[in-house]
């Protein structure tokens, strides 16, 4: 990186041209600010990035894996209904009679503190009580007068539903229920009393989740155990759950969360209370909430720290499930059995939940993407117990509008005035301090700041400032390029000798097809080659590969370093000009192997090439100035078969050629390639790979390998992966192109387990500059 020289402010008119770049370095300055607005205006809500959120997502998650602490907390027990439980216990739901025992194990047997259900029992308990009234009347039916007597014993024993409320009734233990989003408000069972009203608001309006509908326990268990908490997450846009409201709103009433619920429990169930940001209130009379205060009976206030809506950030502490350290995790089938020592789980906090696949109550988040929902509010349970909550807080949108300034608006006006070294330090200290700062503030304060804003701001002023320098270089390369005079193509002058009158530099619109030729592999032979020796070789292979181009009537337009651009039908028009491009294509494959033949024989590297075309109407003619002529043609085509060469590499083929091309040129075989959308353009772009007159039919082989892609196009096309995948693998093992066939397999590997898109339409977005 090269500092700009210091441009001194004012005219000097004895310094033609001083003006000028005084203005243009004005202008370099107030480009590098355009990041800053940007981000600014993204912070404020009018220009939203999606990206940005991506990348704090991702920091977040990179911060939090960092800081976990992947140590056992012996305070939580997670009692697991899992596969071994589902084995003895039969699948789920269990009747409430093995539920009952459970409670009584945790709680007469194992005295645990307090007990919380991640689990719902809206449903009554009828399957298990039936079938034992089956099993007497079926012994006892003889005698009727027994079985009714027997009947009647046995009636409070049969009806497991209030079996199960009398083991929860006046014990500590906290019951789970859902909310729900249904459009006709569906809702099932019994609320808990709402854990706040309008009146403690004090008239401030807030933004908690609201919700149409629930999911709660019967009356009969809800009245009995009238502690209950909702076990909703917050899921994020890709999916994963980094944060748990731990208040919810419902028909104007605000009701807590499982947790919330349960940390209230140990402490006496003390009243709820907000407190809101000093100072800080927006229209509407919302302002905002920065913490829960809970008063004890006896001890100090505890607040627990929220976001905007009451939202609560998980610390997970470590990798989820028995294995992961965090919790301890038992067998809810152990604890029904009586397996475990009595006073084993003794002042225990215990959680009951599944970390089993088959009841759907795993989730993705920052440390796993299959993570059991009951340790979720285990590690939240826990963060509350420690007083380690995590926050983003209200003014973190104000904090990161600061950095954005400081970092990227002084990074914006500095650098254009700074040497190298100093430049490239600034740019530095600008990219660490707020990473540090970041992780420190969220180590040491619990704060939680987003910080993808200002790495984008450093980053884009010091892409801008780059591209501003290197505008700045190629100026002055272009420059002296023009002192050596213009190129015009052998080509033009022998159709201007021959009718002079009849030929013109002025510019015209035509439709041309362009061939761009680009040398693979050139950096490898500049370092491996002296100078001399890799000038000749240059020389060498292109005055080859020119012969073939002027053999098919081409018109090459320059040589670009190891690049190769021609194009046909002008001057001298051709109405087969795409055919000709064409042929010249295979041409120049076929020329390839005869000069690495050549190369092998005289102890030479070997060269490759990637070969883009493009067929198009473009502009062709004189584009250069009175000091350098230069006749060339432009347009979107011509930009197109640049980008189609850049493609070789992706397809490992030798030729690209745009779906136009082929329609023109015919004549030969075909391979489609791919459907793709560019960076750039709205149209999608077929591509196709042509291939020498008759290579199919004298090739047996090559035929049935055609023929096996074509079917694995439409099969892909339909999302019938299915049916791609194994013919996809047979082109991987036989075909002629290993590259293509590969990049396929990593693209069916994305595809094959995800439903099918009824919006997609096989066409891949490729951003090719």
């Amino acid at each position: 990186m090269k500092g700009l020289p210091r441009l001194p402010t004012g005219r000097d008119d004895s310094r033609p041209g001083r003006s000028t770049a005084v203005w243009a370095a004005r202008a370099r300055r107030l480009a590098l600010l355009l990041p800053v607005l940007l981000a600014l205006a993204h912070l404020g809500g009018w220009l939203p990035m999606p990206v940005l959120q991506r990348i704090d997502d991702f920091v977040y998650d990179l911060r939090l894996r960092i800081a976990r602490a992947d140590s056992l907390d012996p305070r939580i027990v997670i009692v697991d209904i899992d596969e071994k439980s589902l084995a003895e216990q039969g699948r789920w739901p269990w009747g409430r009679d093995r539920l009952a025992r459970l409670v009584d194990e945790l709680l007469a047997q194992q005295q645990v503190a307090l007990v919380g259900f991640d689990v719902v029992f809206a449903e009554p308990d009828t399957s298990s009580g039936l079938a034992r009234l089956q099993q007497l009347a079926a012994g006892e039916l003889a005698d009727q007068p027994a079985f009714l007597r027997r009947l009647q014993t046995l009636a409070p024993e049969l009806d497991f539903d209030s079996r199960f409320a009398r083991a929860i009734a006046n014990r500590p233990v906290v019951l789970g229920y859902y909310f729900n989003l249904d459009p006709q408000g569906q809702s099932s069972g019994q609320l808990p009393t709402p854990v706040m009203g309008a009146d403690t608001l004090q008239g401030r309006r807030q933004r908690f989740t609201a919700w149409r509908g629930y999911g709660a326990s019967l009356p009969l268990l809800a009245q009995a155990a009238p502690q209950a908490g909702f076990f909703n997450p917050l899921i994020d846009d890709d999916g994963k759950v980094r944060a748990v409201p731990l208040l919810a709103e419902y028909q104007g009433q605000v009701y807590e969360s499982l947790t919330l619920s349960m940390f209230r429990e140990l402490q006496g169930r003390p009243a709820v209370e907000p407190v809101f940001a000093q100072g800080l209130t927006v229209s509407g009379g919302k302002a905002p909430l920065q913490a829960l205060r809970l008063r004890p009976a006896s001890g100090a206030p505890l607040e627990l720290p929220v976001g905007d809506g009451a939202v609560a950030l998980v610390p997970y502490r470590g990798l989820p499930g028995p294995q992961g350290g965090s919790f301890r995790y038992l067998s809810a089938t152990d604890l029904i059995e009586g397996r475990l020592a009595r006073g084993h789980l003794q002042g225990r906090i215990v959680l009951v939940g599944s970390s089993a696949p088959g009841l759907q109550d795993l989730r993705p988040t920052p440390v796993s993407e299959a993570f059991p929902g009951v340790e979720i509010h285990a590690h939240l349970l826990s963060a509350m117990l420690d007083g380690q909550l995590p926050v983003r807080p209200d003014y973190s949108v104000g904090y990161e509008a600061a950095l954005v300034l400081l970092m990227g608006g002084g990074l914006a006006l500095a650098l254009p005035l700074l040497p190298a070294l100093p430049g490239l330090l600034a740019v530095t200290g600008a990219l660490v301090l707020p990473v540090l700062s970041n992780l420190a503030l969220y180590q040491w304060a619990g704060l939680a700041l987003p910080l993808a804003a200002t790495l984008a701001t450093v980053l884009a002023v010091l892409l801008l400032h780059l591209g501003g320098l290197w505008v700045f270089e190629s100026r002055s390369r272009r420059a002296l390029v023009g002192l050596f005079g213009s190129y015009v193509p052998p080509e033009l002058v022998e159709e201007m000798v021959r009718d002079p009158g009849r030929y013109s530099m002025r510019a015209d619109s035509r439709e041309l097809t362009v061939m761009f030729c680009d040398m693979h592999g050139f950096t490898r032979l500049a370092e491996s080659l002296p100078p001399e020796q890799l000038q000749a070789l240059l020389q060498s292979v292109f005055d080859r590969l020119g012969t073939v181009v002027r053999a098919h009537r081409g018109t090459i337009d320059k040589f670009m370093g190891d690049c190769l651009m021609a194009f046909w039908g002008a001057p001298l028009p051709a109405a087969d000009h795409a055919a000709l491009a064409v042929r010249a294509a295979l041409g120049i494959a076929e020329e390839v192997g005869r000069i690495n033949a050549d190369h092998q024989a005289r102890g030479l590297p070997a060269v490759g090439f990637g070969i883009g075309l493009s067929t198009g109407r473009m502009c062709v003619g004189d584009m250069g100035s009175r000091l350098r002529r230069a006749y060339t043609v432009i347009g979107d085509a011509v930009n197109l078969g640049a980008r189609l060469q850049s493609l070789t590499t992706v397809y490992g083929v030798d030729i690209v050629a745009s779906d136009a091309t082929r329609q023109q040129a015919g004549g030969t075989d075909w391979q489609a390639l791919d459907t793709v959308r560019l960076s750039g353009r709205q149209d999608a772009v077929t591509l196709w790979r042509p291939l020498p007159p008759g290579a199919a039919a004298a090739s047996t082989a090559l035929a049935q390998e055609l023929r096996g892609w074509e079917a694995f196009l439409v099969a892909w096309r339909r999302q019938d992966w299915a049916t791609a995948a194994p013919l996809l693998q047979t082109l991987a093992r036989q075909g002629s192109c290993p590259r293509l066939y590969a990049l396929y397999e990593r693209r069916l590997a994305l595809r094959r387990h995800q439903p099918p898109d009824p919006a997609w339409d096989g066409i891949a977005d490729l951003g090719v500059g």
